[in-house]
């Protein structure tokens, strides 16, 4: 009861509009009360979730992205795009997607990456002659890709959902090749619908031009490498690795690039705020639902149910990525991981699923979901962005769905893909 009681409050809070960690705030407090808990629990352990030093690494990671942004490392990486791919049929939307591999995850949320880079491309694609919905359906699909790039708050996230035992620098490394696939894949996908639909290609701008732009873009490259090889190398841990990041994007953007004025310097902390604000209280209160999880024994009942209707653990898998997958279509993808893996872990380890591999495949699950109808928040956003109807972008995004999809399975099915890197590295 108490377990029906839990899941049925925040579902239902969800389904009337509240925002995801009111729901859960209000659904553990509600249960609480019911099995008769001193309320305070749930203070305590709201408290307790956001407290752990290991997060420190998410709002600095934040910063560090928002400082990428509007001080000209995120355009010189796109400019290094288009210089790459741009001449490739497709032009623009080839470039979206590997503006996407460049820049990776920073921003901690799928909707807010899609936003940032979304919202530079798709209006150039359009004005360049590329109709809207295609511009839209490359933009939410090249989000997936930027879930897994180093240094990627989901799989930061993933490891204190897990309980903080997981190394974060296997974590990075095994998200590397399924984001190569995937930008490799939704690339394939966006030139087979560019060639269908007879879009211009543009010249190639010459290898001069390409090693111009890859000079002024080295600097936003290296940010990413000096985070990934410091953690790899153990220089430093993820939270030191933030906060050299951090210090490196201000010296680039302020020194190297002279473009992050003082009026962009105060809108990246203010944006860095307010998104650092919103991703923290699901973090605490996403705690306290957890802790109910745990208390309620619904890990192991999961478990036991899962055992009685498969034996087989990618029996076990289908049924997992078919539940985040439907999800994934309500519900942002920080809070998606932070409920799911205190429930689904203890399942893929009960089965001998590798908690390295199940990560990646729990966040890209998510993120497909993200684009799925009947709700994708990601899909809505690049919609609105587009200024276009969903049901216009869901006529035609099936090709760049179906090409997430079969990488999803790739990576599900032959894990070695997201666990050769980190052995061979560690």
């Amino acid at each position: 009861m108490a377990v029906a009681l839990l899941f049925g409050v925040f579902a239902l809070l969800l389904l009337v509009g509240v925002p995801v960690a009111f729901a859960l705030f209000a659904a553990s407090l509600v249960t609480v009360l019911f099995l008769d808990l001193p309320s305070i629990v749930v203070v305590l352990q709201t408290a307790a979730g956001a407290g752990s030093v290991s997060l420190i690494a998410i709002p600095l990671f934040i910063f560090t992205g928002e400082l990428m942004l509007r001080g000209g490392i995120s355009e010189r990486l796109i400019g290094l795009a288009s210089a790459l791919v741009g001449h490739v049929r497709g032009g623009l939307g080839q470039v979206n997607v590997l503006a996407n591999l460049f820049f990776g995850g920073v921003s901690g949320s799928a909707i807010a990456d899609v936003s940032a880079v979304g919202g530079a491309m798709i209006p150039q694609m359009v004005k360049r002659g590329f109709d809207r919905d295609f511009a839209v359906n490359v933009s939410v699909s090249a989000a997936l890709v930027a879930l897994l790039v180093p240094p990627s708050h989901n799989l930061i996230l993933y490891s204190a959902a897990a309980g903080g035992g997981l190394s974060i620098a296997d974590l990075f490394a095994a998200g590397v090749v399924p984001a190569l696939l995937m930008t490799v894949t939704l690339m394939l996908a966006g030139w087979l619908i560019a060639r269908r639909r007879g879009y211009a290609v543009e010249a190639f701008p010459g290898v001069r031009a390409v090693l111009v732009r890859l000079v002024g873009a080295a600097p936003g490259l290296a940010l990413v490498a000096l985070i990934f090889v410091g953690i790899r190398a153990g220089i430093f841990t993820a939270v030191e690795s933030a906060a050299i990041a951090v210090v490196y994007a201000l010296l680039v953007t302020a020194l190297v690039y002279r473009a992050l004025a003082w009026r962009e310097f105060l809108h990246a902390v203010a944006g860095a705020t307010r998104t650092t604000g919103v991703i923290l209280f699901v973090i605490a209160t996403a705690s306290t639902f957890g802790w109910l999880l745990a208390y309620l024994e619904v890990p192991a009942a999961a478990v036991d149910l899962l055992r009685a209707v498969a034996h087989d653990r990618y029996a076990v898998l289908a049924m997992i990525v078919v539940f985040l997958l439907v999800l994934g279509t309500f519900m942002d993808l920080a809070p998606l991981i932070l409920i799911c893996t205190p429930i689904f872990l203890p399942v893929a380890r009960a089965f001998g699923i590798d908690p390295i591999h199940f990560g990646v495949v729990l966040i890209l699950t998510g993120g497909i979901g993200l684009i799925t109808p009947p709700v994708g928040s990601v899909l809505f956003v690049g919609a609105a962005i587009g200024r276009i109807p969903v049901t216009q972008a869901l006529r035609t995004i099936w090709p760049f769905y179906l090409a997430a999809l079969a990488v999803l399975l790739l990576v599900a099915f032959v894990p070695a893909l997201s666990l050769w890197l980190p052995a061979v590295l560690r």
